[in-house]
């Protein structure tokens, strides 16, 4: 069987109240035409045809990568308008698939179904029974409980509007049969527009049988027409995820505050996501993972026995097994941790390697480095690698101790088990197995006193505790007000 998919994207979405075509909108941060595409992509023997119209250039470039023939709906006059700027496309021995770029959430399986039903005999239609049909084409059947038409709400008459079975629009129909009714169209209507539906009404008329099939929920095929809808949708594709995910084995300590905005390549076992959690991109989690609240990981490679405190961002980083991270620690791209590596509280590591065991727990930044193993790196710590211009690369040896405080001025090699003392900024090399540091000398001043904060005369200071003051002053260095003395 060959299916000629063609997906209807060309309104503008006015209630969005947006610049932005409606199409392109995200749930997840994927559009929801991608949405649509990714889905008919896995059907066999399938070509694609997308029918754009408003916002043409700026929604070719956002997805210039879809495998899809595009073909542009200059003038928006309907549904069936647009199907017939893909007639040219359609060979009599398709069977046509109509599906829409606002409806993001309907699932395979029912379009499987749909497609089943569609033969040279018969045209295939979606319908859903709401509660609230308000906006929806009704649809009409007869006595003996067959469809006859579709009346769209607006030339609906009060018996009509009281049907709880409405047109999701997406069909699928012979290519022959289509194209024949396709030419038969006409306007004359309430909206002075090309109604796609019409073909049911012309199919009952040739006798061709309509077989419809249902969705498994009503959100499969809701459309996008305004923020509340996008925002409704946004949650049940999220809990779509999360059911999922569970389902594979994940704890989720609350399955409504968490986001999979993209799929993880790779899913351990006995893994807990705790609340507030956002994965975005893809992202692979091995076994044993656990992480906390608040945390945002996105292209990422999480290995084993991971654990992840409270609010940590980490992307395009990866993180060796047995690592434990946070909390507020920040993995810029290309942090490459190995196995056992700590990174604390309020570290930031960007475009850095970090071999086994080595641990950086307080306050430091990482940037451009290439950090041994088992190398301990204190509080405060910071790799100055960038001069205003060029980034230059610090590289710490194998079992080095780098006290707190430290700066280390790129381009700058700290040798294996050399220790660098606190309070140094280091701008030459360091050898192996020995103590650099970088002070000034400390002093002590002999006989400083702290200023005292005198009242003027006006408010009680005698003419003899104003001179006291002035000379205590003349014997002090200007300085400071003390002798120094140093320190040897």
């Amino acid at each position: 069987m060959n299916i000629k998919t063609i997906i209807l994207a060309a309104g503008k979405g006015t209630r969005m109240r947006s610049e932005r075509p409606k199409i392109l909108h995200e749930i997840a941060n994927k559009p929801l035409l991608k949405h649509v595409y990714d889905m008919s992509r896995q059907l066999e023997n399938n070509s694609i045809k997308i029918v754009y119209g408003h916002g043409a250039e700026l929604v070719r470039e956002t997805l210039s990568d879809l495998d899809a023939v595009w073909i542009e709906q200059k003038q928006q006059l309907g549904t069936g308008h647009a199907v017939q700027q893909v007639a040219d496309y359609i060979s009599d021995t398709d069977n046509v698939l109509i599906l829409y770029g606002d409806v993001p959430l309907l699932k395979l399986s029912s379009v499987k179904q749909l497609i089943s039903n569609v033969n040279e005999h018969s045209l295939a239609l979606l319908t859903v029974n709401l509660e609230n049909p308000a906006g929806y084409g009704r649809i009409v059947r007869n006595a003996d409980g067959q469809v006859i038409r579709i009346v769209e709400e607006k030339d609906a008459n009060d018996q009509e509007k009281l049907i709880k079975e409405v047109n999701t629009g997406i069909m699928a129909i012979p290519g022959d049969k289509l194209k024949k009714w396709l030419g038969q169209l006409n306007n004359s209507n309430a909206q002075g527009e090309y109604y796609l539906t019409d073909v049911i009404e012309m199919a009952v008329a040739d006798g061709v049988t309509i077989v419809t099939s249902q969705p498994d929920t009503a959100d499969e095929v809701l459309g996008v027409n305004n923020r509340m809808q996008l925002s409704h949708l946004e949650r049940v594709y999220q809990q779509q995820q999360a059911a999922r995910l569970m389902e594979q084995g994940v704890t989720l300590r609350d399955p409504a505050r968490f986001d999979l905005r993209g799929e993880i390549e790779r899913l351990g076992q006995d893994i807990e996501i705790d609340i507030n959690v956002i994965l975005e991109g893809k992202n692979s989690i091995g076994s044993n993972v656990k992480i906390g609240a608040n945390t945002h990981i996105k292209n990422s490679t999480i290995g084993d026995n991971v654990e992840i405190l409270d609010l940590c961002i980490i992307e395009n980083a990866v993180i060796g097994n047995g690592s434990r991270i946070g909390p507020y620690a920040r993995l810029r791209p290309e942090s490459v941790l190995a196995e056992d590596v700590h990174i604390g509280n309020f570290v930031e590591i960007k475009k850095s390697s970090v071999a086994m065991g080595s641990k950086i727990n307080h306050l430091s930044y990482i940037g451009d480095t290439t950090v041994g193993s088992k190398v301990n790196i204190g509080a405060g710590t910071i790799t100055c690698n960038y001069d205003g211009v060029n980034k230059f690369r610090t590289v710490i040896g194998d079992g080095a101790f780098i006290g707190s405080d430290t700066q280390l001025i790129a381009p700058v090699t700290i040798g294996k088990n050399a220790t660098i003392g606190a309070g140094s900024t280091i701008t030459k090399d360091s050898p192996d197995n020995q103590l650099t540091l970088s002070r000034a000398r400390q002093t002590t001043v002999d006989g400083w006193q702290r200023p005292i904060k005198h009242e003027c005369k006006d408010a009680g200071v005698t003419t003899s505790g104003m001179k006291e003051v002035e000379q205590r002053k003349e014997q002090l260095p200007r300085t400071m007000s003390g002798t120094i003395v140093e320190e040897k």
